[in-house]
This record gives C-alpha cells, sequence and structure tokens, in this order.
C-alpha cells in the first residue's frame, strides 16, 4: 500500500498534480474528532493548504475557533457578538465611519480589544508594527473576497488578530531575522551580495518592515498565503528565505539597474504576479530543503 502511494505522490508530482494527494491527506486529517491540530500544524510546515480550506484550517491554527468541531457554531456567534460590539463603540465615539478602509477598521478595533487606544487613536496607526498590520489587513481582505459580507468583516479580523500575535512573537527577532538573510545571500550569490553592499543598499533595505508585514503588498496576494500557511504555525524562518529568493530572482534587474537603496526598492515594489510565484515556490523548497521544518519545534533561530 506504502509502495502505491508513493507511486502515485510522485506520479501527480511529475504531471503537476501534487495537490490532489496533498488535498486528500488534509482531508483525512479533518476526519479526526476533535482536530489534532499537531497534525494540521505538521501538514502546513510540510505541504500548501488548499484554497478551500484556507479559511477553516487558519481559523483553527490561530485559535480564532477550537478543535471541537461541535463547539464551532458558538464560538465564532460569540466573535461575531464581540466583534459587532467593538465596531460600534468606535462609531460611538466617531473614530470610524462609512468611508473607513476595513483594514483600518480591524486594526482600531484590535487596539480596543487590548486596551492599548489612546486618545489620538489614529496616530497609533503610523507605528511600524500597525503600518505593517495594515499591509496584512488589506491582503488578508483580498484574499477573502469570496466569503459574504459580514462573515468576511468577521473572518478578517480575527485571522488578523491571530497573524499579529504571531508576528508580536517574534518581532524581537527582527534583527536576527535580517542578519540571517545577510548571511544566507552571501552565501548563495556573492556577486549579488556584493553589489548590494557596495551600493549601500544592503544595510538599508527595509527588511523589518518586510519582515513585520510578511511581505504583504510585495508578494501578490495569490502567492503570499503560501507562506503564511508556514507563519500560522509560527515558521518565522521562512521569511529569511523568502527575501533572499526574492533579490536572487531580482538579480539581473538589481545589478543592471540599481545603484542604491530606493532604485532596489522600486524594483521590488514592482513585482508581478509570475514572478510572486517563483519566488515563493523557490523561498519554500529551499526552506524544506534546510531542514527547517524538522528545526521547527525549536525556540531560538538557528544560524544560517
Amino acid at each position: 500500500m506504502d509502495d502505491q502511494r508513493n507511486f502515485r505522490s510522485s506520479y501527480y508530482e511529475k504531471v503537476g498534480f501534487r495537490s490532489v494527494e496533498e488535498k486528500k491527506s488534509l482531508e483525512m486529517l479533518l476526519r479526526d474528532r476533535p482536530f489534532d491540530k499537531a497534525k494540521l500544524k505538521q501538514f502546513c510546515l510540510r505541504f500548501t493548504v488548499p484554497a478551500i480550506y484556507r479559511n477553516f484550517l487558519w481559523k483553527i491554527l490561530l485559535d480564532v475557533i477550537p478543535p471541537l468541531e461541535e463547539s464551532h457554531k458558538f464560538v465564532m456567534i460569540q466573535r461575531t457578538i464581540e466583534f459587532n460590539d467593538l465596531q460600534r463603540a468606535l462609531k460611538v465615539v466617531s473614530t470610524i465611519d462609512e468611508t473607513t478602509k476595513p483594514s483600518e477598521i480591524f486594526l482600531l478595533m484590535w487596539l480596543l480589544k487590548n486596551r492599548r487606544s489612546k486618545i489620538d487613536i489614529r496616530s497609533q496607526l503610523e507605528t511600524p508594527m500597525l503600518r505593517s498590520m495594515n499591509k496584512m489587513a488589506v491582503s488578508l481582505w483580498n484574499i477573502s473576497e469570496d466569503l459574504e459580507e459580514d462573515e468576511r468583516l468577521v473572518n478578517v479580523y480575527w485571522i488578523l488578530s491571530g497573524f499579529i500575535e504571531k508576528v508580536q512573537k517574534f518581532s524581537n527577532e527582527i534583527g536576527r531575522l535580517q542578519e540571517c538573510t545577510y548571511t544566507m545571500l552571501e552565501r548563495e550569490d556573492k556577486e549579488l551580495y556584493n553589489h548590494l553592499k557596495n551600493t549601500s543598499a544592503l544595510q538599508t533595505l527595509p527588511f523589518d518592515v518586510w519582515f513585520m508585514s510578511c511581505f504583504a503588498g510585495i508578494i501578490s496576494d495569490g502567492s503570499i498565503t503560501k507562506i503564511w500557511d508556514k507563519i500560522t504555525v509560527g515558521a518565522c524562518r521562512i521569511l529569511i528565505f523568502v527575501a533572499v529568493a526574492m533579490l536572487t530572482t531580482l538579480k539581473r534587474c538589481i545589478i543592471s539597474q540599481c545603484q542604491n537603496t530606493d532604485q532596489v526598492v522600486e524594483v521590488i515594489n514592482h513585482i508581478t504576479e509570475e514572478t510572486s510565484e517563483v519566488i515563493v515556490n523557490k523561498a519554500i523548497e529551499c526552506w524544506q530543503q534546510s531542514g527547517s521544518v524538522m528545526l521547527q519545534n525549536q525556540n531560538t533561530l538557528p544560524h544560517s
């Protein structure tokens, strides 16, 4: 039986239908009652979550809903009530109105819920962390457009809250992630590394913004979800590989056209959907080959 399954997996991968096997594997895991979060986390580390299950799986892994399916309806009713209460409170004090963007509403609600609101609450949205989270909120809103409006609002708010918690946990490691990125880039592409270093771009590129936003607004929404599958289980180290894959994929353009940080950033800000897919697939492949799936349960970032 194992031989047959291995043959099928190999065949599907060769003809471009690896996702067929992954979807079947996930469906088997979702038959467990209650859902086994440890197994679902391992699935996210090893595979790409099928789009049809992503919203549901993210909610489980980000603790929006519990592993016990019988509680899902009740929990989401309570989540919706809390969402409506927070939104109503912001409307009453005229912090938001009909013209406020959904992404801003979510962040203002999050500040209120976590008792971090200040008198000038809107100015808080300009802090580096929340500016990065705003980029993520916009992407989450875009990729959930197939949901009904009310469900979309509630789902995106709670999923975003889960991602904010994940980012906060590794925010103190941003400097280390950046150093690991330099080391890996130097090892993978010495020519590109030297060019960026000699033009003073390497040390001034906004890696901190890219890492805190998990590359939202840089990598296309259709591709970035594959990276966020890993972020839901706390695999922040994959961001190093995304950064290196992004720079090496754009190497020809960077070396031929860019002589300073602004020019490099301009190139990166215009990454196409096709290039985004190449970058993400390359990053995931290199990340998995490095053994990061096995290292995920460790608390510290290994040296790159």
